[in-house]
C-alpha cells in the first residue's frame, strides 16, 4: 500500500469512516493473518481466533492512530504482538488451571457447596491451589455470575440482602444462582481438562 493511500486510511479511521476501516482490513488482512500464524503456529486452530482479536482491538483504537509515530502496518503488527501474547497467556493460565484440578483434593467438595448438596461450604481459601483455582474459574465467568457467586458464596450474603441489591425478588436471585452455579461447573470442569477441545466448541457454537 502506498503513501498516499496509508494517509487517506489513516485520516479516515481518526474520522470514524466505515470506507476507511473496510479498507484497512481489505489491505491488512492477509498479511497480519500471516503474521500471527508465524508468532503462534500454522497449524494452530487459534489463529483465527487472534486475527479477529487484532481487529477488534484496531477497531476500538482506530480514532487515536497516529501516522506520525509510525506506519499502519507498524501499528497493526504491535497490536497483533500483544494479541499473541495475550493468547499465550491464557494458554499458561488454562494449563495451570487444569495442573490446579488434579492438585486440589477439596475438588468434589468445592463443586458440592456450589451445587447446593453441602449446606457447609468447604474451607475455599484455606488452600491456595483451591483459592487460586476458584478466583481462575470466576474470572472466566460473565461478570453477573461472578459478582453474584463471590457475594453469596464467598461474602455469605443472603438471597434477600442479594434481592434488595439488584431490586428483584429472592426467588429471581436463586433462579440465577442457580444459572451461575451451572456456568461455573462447566466452566470448572473444561478448566481441569473435563471437557474436550471439540465439547469446548460445541458448546460455545449453541450459546
Amino acid at each position: 500500500m502506498d503513501e498516499q493511500r496509508e494517509r487517506e486510511i489513516a485520516r479516515g479511521l481518526r474520522e470514524g469512516e466505515t470506507e476507511a476501516w473496510h479498507a484497512l482490513y481489505d489491505g491488512y488482512a492477509r498479511a497480519v493473518w500471516q503474521a500471527v500464524a508465524r508468532l503462534i503456529g500454522p497449524q494452530s486452530a487459534d489463529v483465527g481466533d487472534v486475527v479477529q482479536e487484532v481487529f477488534l482491538a484496531a477497531a476500538k483504537s482506530a480514532r487515536g492512530y497516529d501516522a506520525s509515530r509510525g506506519s499502519l502496518w507498524g501499528w497493526l503488527m504491535g497490536i497483533a504482538r500483544y494479541q499473541v501474547a495475550m493468547h499465550f497467556r491464557r494458554q499458561e493460565r488454562h494449563r495451570r488451571l487444569r495442573a490446579l484440578g488434579g492438585e486440589v483434593s477439596d475438588v468434589e467438595g468445592l463443586l458440592a457447596w456450589l451445587e447446593g448438596r453441602e449446606p457447609t461450604p468447604p474451607e475455599v481459601m484455606a488452600s491456595d491451589e483451591l483459592a487460586d483455582l476458584v478466583r481462575g474459574v470466576l474470572l472466566r465467568l460473565p461478570t453477573d455470575y461472578a459478582t453474584l457467586l463471590t457475594a453469596k458464596y464467598l461474602d455469605g450474603a443472603a438471597a434477600e440482602e442479594l434481592a434488595g441489591q439488584q431490586q428483584c425478588s429472592a426467588t429471581a436471585i436463586r433462579s440465577k444462582l442457580a444459572r451461575a452455579r451451572e456456568a461455573f461447573r462447566r466452566v470448572f470442569t473444561r478448566a481441569t481438562g473435563g471437557c474436550s477441545p471439540a465439547e469446548e466448541a460445541r458448546e460455545n457454537s449453541d450459546r
